[in-house]
């Protein structure tokens, strides 16, 4: 096990999480100058937290959907509730910007008997699968703005700008596979050292993940749209009761657009993202133009609920995975299903 899922480890930066959460605590409750965000907290409705509670644990539970439908529609979903439920646990613990999780799942599946081959594919065409939502509803709001579907756009500098960015992205990981391939012969006669063995490896995995994405796309597959969308809509629904719990609706593009760009801050190699997160979900809603003190009140809520119930669950779900793992006695038993290749769905033969 990589050392950085040593439940040892995972203890120690759970421990050190709720250090960092306790001073942020303090501070809301002590620091002076703030007491129309503590006003705020006061008055919150229990009613729309528990219903933001409820939506956080529909999002995690989306996650195990799409896991399951890019990694092996035939495994079980108790496995596939471990492992995906643990990698968001990872996620909320470990400060490597989303990456703890999809490590935590490449030990688990490769344990389970699938081959580094099938886990670097298969984990590049999940990030890419998992990211398509958020994208795709920043390209979607800002055409929606554009046309004039949804009106009075706070700040359209913003919006578009984002809108751009988030379409020039598209279009280069769309493009990955043929241009990785076209560089395929010529890094062929490089030597076979280590270096090279490894940058094979991750141009192959990139250059087949992606297609591999695409394809289950291009397939509607249930479980991936599904689990994309939902677990996007579901994490923003937890936004939105949150915002509800405080007396504030932001217009649906606001929230939407507020909630897919402040998102970034998350990036930022910070335990739990506290403090990058918060301030680019904060910021952004500043920018467009929502009241400060609610705003703060409702993301620091959101955050604690998006943080908490994914790495509770998600630790109750490792100690599963790993029960699971030490009692299989038969491991090609749980290679098969794991190891399964991806469908691809080939256009019918053309008649006569």
């Amino acid at each position: 096990m990589p050392d950085e899922l040593n439940p040892r480890h995972l203890r120690r930066r759970l421990l050190e999480l709720a250090a960092v959460v306790a001073v942020v605590a303090a501070v809301v409750v002590l620091g002076p100058g703030l007491g129309s965000l503590r006003d705020h907290l006061e008055h919150a409705s229990a009613v729309w937290l528990v219903a933001g509670v409820a939506f956080e644990v529909l999002s995690t539970l989306a996650y195990v959907v799409i896991f399951h439908a890019v990694f092996c529609p035939r495994m079980s979903w108790r496995l596939s509730y471990q492992i995906g439920m643990s990698e968001q646990a990872a996620n909320s613990v470990l400060s490597v910007s989303g990456t703890g999780g999809l490590a935590l799942g490449a030990w688990a599946l490769h344990h389970g008997g699938m081959s580094t081959e099938q886990i670097g594919r298969k984990t590049v065409a999940f990030f890419f699968l998992t990211s398509v939502a958020n994208v795709a509803g920043v390209i979607l709001f800002a055409a929606l703005y554009a046309v004039g579907v949804l009106q009075h756009d706070p700040n359209p500098p913003l919006t578009y700008a984002f809108g751009a960015a988030a379409l020039a992205a598209t279009a280069v990981v769309v493009s990955l596979p043929a241009l990785l391939r076209a560089k395929a012969p010529a890094a062929a006669s490089v030597s076979s050292g280590r270096i090279a063995t490894a940058a094979r490896f991750i141009r192959d995995s990139l250059a087949e993940g992606v297609r591999d994405g695409l394809l289950l796309l291009r397939a509607r597959s249930l479980g991936v749209l599904a689990g994309s969308f939902g677990t996007l809509v579901f994490d923003l629904a937890v936004l939105w009761a949150c915002f509800r719990a405080f007396g504030s609706s932001p217009p649906l593009g606001v929230l939407a657009l507020g909630y897919l760009i402040g998102q970034l801050g998350g990036n930022l190699p910070i335990p739990g993202g506290i403090g990058g997160l918060d301030a680019g979900l904060v910021g952004t809603f500043v920018l467009y133009d929502q009241p400060l003190a609610a705003t703060t009140a409702a993301v620091l809520v959101y955050h604690a609920i998006a943080l908490w119930i994914p790495a509770l669950l998600g630790s109750v779900a490792f100690v599963q995975l790993r029960n699971t793992l030490r009692r299989e006695v038969q491991p090609a038993a749980m290679c098969l299903p794991l190891a399964e290749p991806l469908e691809v769905v080939r256009p019918p033969a053309l008649a006569g």
